[in-house]
């Protein structure tokens, strides 16, 4: 694409050379002579400054800001520009429609149309594949699942016996969703594993990252709502229920029964006791520990989570008490030495005094 071309297509101002060819986008500070980068923040500016790149995006209030691309597509908003360009210059996976002969595929699967079965798919009894979906090598779809239309299971993964996925579900390499969950009940001969009649259910559009598990229910269903999207290596227990448009990033853990409302967005690590209720648009910052419930729309960070004001105080706080530390220390022993001392000089006194026979 010319600049002339993408200023045209991303609604934005051209300021300079619109000839120049764009033939890949890279940040600002890799960017070639016919990259397209973009500048959204001045954080950014020492990059800027010395960048290479042909053509920037760059936001109204930093159009005039000097920098060596001459180059500039202004617009409100560059990122935005940006990921609506992306698809234009990514490669795509190349992608044979039709059912690979080593796959192993029970006699009463429905298969929709224009679905793609790659090598060594293995897939159950009754289960139904939508319409566009896409099944990649060595993945398991068990007895009874449904998939919808447009469906993406890459590599590896697993989608166990009688579980729901929705419309343009994506599940990365790895991922488990729909296995039993971790219940177990001590009995004075032994444990005994509790049985998991639910179902596990991902709604239209809920995105599973590499290697993460979601469990299906005991005697409720796991639902995952609508538009959420998961990160690698998150760990979702059974009978929770997630809301429309959350985000879970990496290593977030939740533990069974949780109620998770709509736009909740958890960072890395996070972990959720079981039986809490996690309000809508809630923000819980990396690493909380959440062993009680979070209201609608606060954020809550520390361990345990608690408002994350709050944790802010309480860290400052330890921080100005590892100051003042040793002087605490020196006022408590002061009394211990004032006691010790007046007892020295009062022995000292005794010694000095005259006896009984006036010597």
């Amino acid at each position: 694409m010319t600049a002339a071309a993408v200023a045209a297509q991303v609604g934005g101002v051209l300021v300079g050379d619109g000839s120049i060819e764009v033939r890949g986008i890279a940040p600002l500070d890799r960017a070639g002579p016919n990259e397209l980068s973009f500048l959204s923040h001045l954080r950014y500016g020492q990059w800027f400054a010395t960048s290479r790149a042909g053509v920037v995006l760059i936001s109204p209030e930093l159009a005039e800001l000097a920098g060596t691309p001459l180059t500039r597509i202004v617009v409100a908003r560059p990122v935005d520009a940006m990921v609506t360009l992306l698809a234009r210059f990514h490669r795509k996976e190349p992608r044979a429609q039709g059912v690979h002969p080593s796959a192993i595929i029970a006699n009463d699967v429905h298969l929709g149309e224009g679905v793609t079965i790659d090598p060594f798919v293995v897939i159950g009894e009754g289960a139904v594949i939508g319409d566009g979906s896409w099944i990649s090598a060595h993945a398991v779809i068990g007895a009874g699942s449904v998939l919808g239309r447009d469906v993406r299971v890459h590599s590896t993964a697993v989608v166990y016996p009688f579980t729901e996925l929705g419309d343009r579900v994506t599940l990365h390499a790895g991922a488990r969703v729909g296995r039993e969950g971790f219940g177990f009940v001590p009995r004075a001969n032994g444990v005994v594993r509790i049985p998991h009649a639910g179902r596990c259910i991902l709604e239209h559009d809920v995105e599973v990252g590499a290697n993460s598990c979601i469990d299906r229910g005991s005697v409720d269903d796991t639902i995952i709502g609508a538009g959420t999207k998961i990160d690698n290596l998150v760990q979702i227990a059974h009978n929770v229920r997630v809301g429309r448009g959350c985000f879970f990033a990496s290593q977030a853990g939740v533990a069974g029964s949780t109620r998770i409302g709509d736009g909740v967005q958890i960072g890395g690590q996070v972990g959720i006791g079981g039986h809490v209720t996690i309000g809508s648009k809630a923000n819980l910052a990396g690493g909380a520990g959440v062993i009680g419930n979070v209201p609608a729309g606060e954020t809550w960070s520390g361990y345990p989570a608690r408002s994350h004001r709050d944790h802010l105080r309480a860290s400052a706080a330890i921080a100005r008490l590892a100051k003042i530390v040793r002087p605490l220390e020196q006022l408590v022993a002061k009394p211990e030495l004032s006691s010790h001392d007046a007892d020295s000089r009062a022995d000292s006194r005794a010694d000095s005094a005259p006896d009984e026979s006036g010597t």
